[in-house]
């Protein structure tokens, strides 16, 4: 869990991901679209990446994936990202954290 705070906290938009999932991939892509470039981690390709989805999990996702973090806090998943955007939350969100 720790590994997942540092992460957040260092990075200013941060997504973990699995290269495999296509809700990861359809917010990466509206991610692209709106010119944010977040640091993205593909849990699957990594030895440690089961102990990451679990602590995820304890963080508050929900086990789902991706996990997105702005501004070093957890902002959920698909669902939670697309809601900010159809509201118009979360250009404004991405703006205060982008590189």
């Amino acid at each position: 869990m720790e590994k997942i705070v540092k992460l957040a906290s260092e990075n200013g938009i941060l997504i973990f991901s699995k290269s495999t999932c296509c809700l990861c991939y359809a917010v990466q892509i509206l991610f692209k679209e709106l010119r944010v470039q977040p640091r993205i981690i593909e849990i699957d390709t990594l030895p440690d990446g089961v102990e990451i989805e679990k602590a995820l999990k304890r963080l508050g996702s929900g086990g789902s994936l991706p996990a997105v973090f702005i501004g070093g806090k957890l902002v959920g998943s698909t669902k939670e990202v697309m809601s900010l955007h159809l509201s118009g939350n979360l250009v404004q969100l991405l703006r205060q954290h982008a590189v």
